[in-house]
């Protein structure tokens, strides 16, 4: 059974300050498993952690994404305060200092992270026909009416 399609044009509301922070591993040996498996299986206990505590924690959804040697999973944050409050939870710390000692500076895997600041105003989204998705998961999702019918309208402040 597949996601709800939401039929028409959809957008989400940018009246909220958010954080849009980008996180993936890539593996540069393919044959170097031992290194490589524990980075990509210390991922899902906290993705289940931060949907099980999303309000208290402040992460409001995420994608993830998986190609031949990259992932990357975007993640929607209520605010910077929220996510490194996170950074410094007991559940990232075990599994940075577990990277560290199984990995630390061995090329055979690579990790990366970015991080977003975006103020209210300043993003602006578009659905057709599709289920929630990215920030559509993390904000209000809402019909596009006639004044938010162009990127442009949905970026000018009403």
């Amino acid at each position: 059974m597949g996601k709800h399609i939401f039929s028409g044009r959809f957008t989400t509301e940018n009246e909220e300050d958010l954080v849009v922070f980008i996180i993936g591993m890539r593996i540069n040996k393919r044959l170097a498993i031992q290194k490589w498996l524990p980075v990509f299986t210390a991922m899902p206990p906290m993705i289940r952690e931060l949907y099980t505590n999303q309000k208290e924690l402040g992460f409001l959804s995420m994608e993830s994404f998986f190609g031949l040697r990259t992932t990357v999973m975007i993640q929607y944050w209520r605010s910077t305060e929220d996510l490194l409050a996170y950074a410094k939870g007991s559940n990232h710390l075990k599994a940075w200092k577990n990277f560290n000692k199984k990995v630390g500076d061995n090329p055979a895997v690579g990790i990366y992270h970015e991080t977003f600041v975006v103020k209210q105003g300043n993003y602006e989204s578009f659905y057709g026909n599709m289920p929630q998705y990215g920030l559509a998961k993390a904000m209000p999702h809402i019909p596009i009416s006639p004044h938010h019918r162009s990127a442009q309208k949905r970026l000018t402040p009403q």
